[in-house]
């Protein structure tokens, strides 16, 4: 089967799962285990589904980077899903060229969406090329330095501060009462 029937498949599910609210990776084993009146999902389609699912937040975040005046929820749904595909294919697919990702979303664009998409997708898409993994890595290298923050706080948080340190001290240490005597003292003895 061909890849541009698989990715129309693939397109298929997501739009369902997007529309209906529901988890994708539970809809495609739903769609792989009963079929219905449709032939079995071609395994490339099952291939973009389960990579798009695992990368989400990180297409959805390229995306709403890449796109200007559009948030991601704000795209109609089958235009969010193309991109979505193309997205994944063009940031976690070697297999697949960037130039073929854009021409088959736009051909699915022309397909199944309205005039404008093509252009708004063609844009979107040409910029998730060109900066797409640089975004990707920003994201991460903040999502690290956050963590590293959290960690950074949370084992200062764990140290005791000098006052503390100073009143544990005391509060270990047993305090001698009794005056001590100092050597002119026991001169005058």
């Amino acid at each position: 089967m061909a890849r541009s029937t698989a990715r129309k498949r693939a397109l298929n599910t997501l739009y369902e799962a997007d529309e209906k609210g529901q988890d994708i990776l539970s809809l495609l084993d739903e769609r792989i285990e009963y079929p219905g009146a449709q032939t079995p999902l071609p395994p490339y389609a099952v291939e973009i589904v389960k990579g798009t699912a695992e990368h989400l937040r990180d297409i959805d975040f390229v995306l709403g980077e890449c796109s200007t005046g559009w948030r991601v929820k704000r795209m109609a749904v089958v235009d969010r899903n193309i991109a979505r595909i193309a997205a994944w294919e063009i940031l976690f697919n070697d297999e697949v060229p960037p130039a073929v990702a854009i021409d088959e979303a736009l051909s699915l664009a022309k397909q199944l969406s309205d005039d404008e998409a093509p252009a708004f997708l063609h844009g979107v898409l040409s910029a998730v090329s060109s900066k797409g993994n640089i975004l990707i890595s920003a994201r991460a290298a903040a999502k690290n330095m956050s963590a590293e923050n959290i960690a950074a706080e949370d084992a200062d948080a764990e140290k005791p501060d000098a006052q503390e340190t100073e009143a544990g001290k005391s509060e270990a240490e047993p305090q001698n009462t009794e005056p001590q005597n100092t050597s002119q003292e026991e001169d005058d003895k």
